[in-house]
């Protein structure tokens, strides 16, 4: 669930520029500035989670974090899921929208 919400919070981050963006530029130019200013927010927001996600994993057995295979199993699927929200967002909603504007 959370992967899925950081997911839908890049989305969002995207579109929201790219509202901003349509009104001072045409929709192609618009498009890219969106996703490159969009860019920094998301990857603050996911670089801190897949530090959370590296600390509750404990890949290095520090003594003073619990270790258990449900907290572990936790922070890896987190992590892939910021990597496959990452993945997705950024090169297949890009492309995706590429060829849908330049259809118009």
């Amino acid at each position: 669930m959370l992967s899925v919400g950081m997911a839908v919070d890049s989305n969002i981050l995207i579109f929201e520029r790219f509202k901003e963006e349509r009104q001072k530029r045409p929709v192609p130019d618009a498009l890219e500035v969106s996703f490159g200013r969009a860019w920094d927010s998301i990857r603050d927001a996911n670089i801190a989670t897949l530090v959370t996600a590296f600390i509750l994993a404990n890949p290095l057995d520090w003594k003073f974090l619990h270790v258990s295979g449900p907290v572990r199993g936790f922070a890896i699927t987190l992590a892939l899921g910021i990597g496959i929200s990452l993945f997705t967002g950024i090169f297949v909603s890009r492309n995706l929208l590429r060829v849908f504007v330049k259809e118009k």
